[in-house]
């Protein structure tokens, strides 16, 4: 199964929202997840889980890695990737 992965930097202007991120990535039929450092813990949450993108507190300067697994998942990370940088 294919798998994708990127570490991105967040850049994000304030009308994006989880749910536009949440609602962008439904089509795809591949598991993405991102993982970020929280208070000292890596926490990697499943982006189609909304509880998982709330638990991230997502700011400008971030430091992601975002990851994608299945079919496609070269198209899913793009996207995801655009949305958040």
């Amino acid at each position: 199964m294919p798998v994708q992965t990127m570490d991105i930097t967040v850049n994000i202007s304030e009308d994006q929202t989880i749910t536009g991120l949440s609602q962008l990535i439904q089509p795809y039929k591949s598991e993405i997840y991102l993982k970020k450092l929280v208070r000292g813990s890596v926490i990697e949450v499943n982006l189609k889980s909304f509880l998982g993108l709330i638990t991230l507190q997502l700011s400008n300067g971030d430091r992601l890695t975002v990851r994608a697994v299945g079919e496609d998942s070269e198209a899913a990370i793009k996207e995801v990737v655009e949305f958040l940088s």
